[in-house]
């Protein structure tokens, strides 16, 4: 019984140690500097790379010079609150009809239909004195 028992646990054993060999994690090989770069490209050269770090550089420059020579060109457009506003309600989504928008003009009704494009002309003005 012993004896079986021990040639169970060996040939186990052997079994094991046939799979495991197997199953042992591969390991990947380290990236090439190939792997960064799209594939119509080949490997830089350091010639190459160090010709690249300048032409950005100089392009860097030449984008700070012109900034600060013409900073009006660069100043951002103040955006018209009530134009952003607008856009926004006309893009909600989840605007249903009946819903009351809240506006500086007064409270308006959507009155516009979920299978047609929003235009200012869906929103009906609410005569406050007829809602009580």
């Amino acid at each position: 019984m012993a004896l079986s028992r021990a040639a169970i646990i060996a040939g186990g054993l052997a079994l094991c140690l046939t799979c495991a060999h197997s199953c042992l994690a591969q390991t990947e090989p380290e990236p090439s500097p190939n792997d960064y770069l799209p594939p119509s490209e080949l490997e830089l050269t350091r010639d190459e790379w160090r010709q690249r770090i300048e032409d950005g550089r100089r392009r860097a420059k030449e984008v700070s010079r012109e900034r600060r020579e013409h900073p009006e060109v660069y100043k951002p457009v103040p955006e018209d609150p009530e134009i952003v506003a607008t856009e926004r309600i006309l893009n909600d989504e989840s605007l249903q009809r009946g819903d009351i928008i809240a506006t500086k003009k007064g409270m308006f009704v959507y009155q516009g239909r979920s299978d047609q494009p929003r235009g200012e002309q869906d929103f009906v003005p609410v005569n406050p004195k007829s809602v009580r």
